[in-house]
């Protein structure tokens, strides 16, 4: 009996260092004095100001974070709608193609899904003109992709949620925009902020749908990080690497200390 939590914990190591160790050796060698990527050369940060003053880099950057972004918000919006309405509109004229069409994007292959984003955004071009293959359909596509998480959790938290504190304000005589915005939103704001964040990562990773949907001068950051690590890795993208994981890491801490910070004042304000 004494050996099983010693195994357990082993086996736990091992599963934690073969998913972090690779991790960790990108940080280390991004700072490293060579000119290969996993050659020690000496502790150096020449690599981070090469970073710094390579604008093909921090161009397509800016760009992923503003699709990123900009995706994000609208796949909140969009899933929050659909999440409060097959959450507590009932039975619907359409419930069950929304739900489906809610389901599709996240057990579609990512081909299936740029191809079929390539398509119609050509067909919308060839008889309205409209959009120009770049950030706009990159952000279209993406938006697609994010709002059906978005859905998922916010459906989760509204079913989750306790339904007689909106039935007992439209009781006393609030509009349902009202409950809304005064006792659902800040309930839901949890899973509000969990969406966006999920949704911000995946399109801020994507790589194979935003190659389908991008057009000339629209490379995003993974896009140009494919089509560099095809020529070998380079201590630059060691550096660039680092950079992103410590942002993600610190995004996360603060985004998970503000949840537990305001599940803790809900669990006063309730007891």
């Amino acid at each position: 009996m004494k050996r099983r939590p010693f195994a357990l914990y082993t086996l736990m190591a091992l599963g934690y260092a073969f998913l972090y160790l690779p991790i960790v050796s990108v940080i280390v060698y991004s700072f490293s004095g060579s000119d290969r990527a996993t050659t020690w050369g000496g502790f150096s940060l020449q690599w981070y100001a090469a970073l710094a003053r390579n604008e093909q880099i921090l161009e397509a950057a800016q760009r992923s974070l503003i699709i990123a972004a900009i995706s994000a918000t609208a796949a909140v919006a969009l899933g929050t709608a659909s999440g409060l309405a097959l959450s507590r509109f009932g039975k619907f004229p359409g419930r069950g193609i929304l739900s489906l069409m809610n389901s599709a994007p996240m057990v579609m292959p990512d081909v299936m899904l740029g191809l079929s984003s390539l398509l119609l955004f050509v067909g919308l071009q060839q008889l309205f003109g409209w959009p120009e293959r770049g950030m706009t359909t990159i952000t279209l596509a993406h938006i697609t992709l994010t709002a059906c998480y978005v859905t998922v959790v916010v459906r989760s938290r509204m079913t989750s949620m306790d339904a007689s504190l909106e039935e007992a304000a439209m009781d006393l005589g609030a509009k349902p925009w009202r409950v809304f915005f005064v006792i659902t939103l800040p309930l839901i704001a949890p899973a509000l902020l969990a969406g966006w964040l999920l949704a911000f990562t995946l399109s801020l990773d994507d790589l194979v749908i935003a190659s389908f949907a991008s057009g000339p001068g629209s490379t995003t950051l993974p896009m140009l990080v494919y089509s560099k690590v095809k020529l070998g890795v380079t201590p630059e993208i060691n550096a660039l690497t680092t950079i992103i994981v410590v942002l993600v890491a610190i995004g996360v801490s603060v985004a998970g200390v503000l949840m537990h910070r305001r599940e803790r004042k809900l669990a006063r304000s309730e007891s």
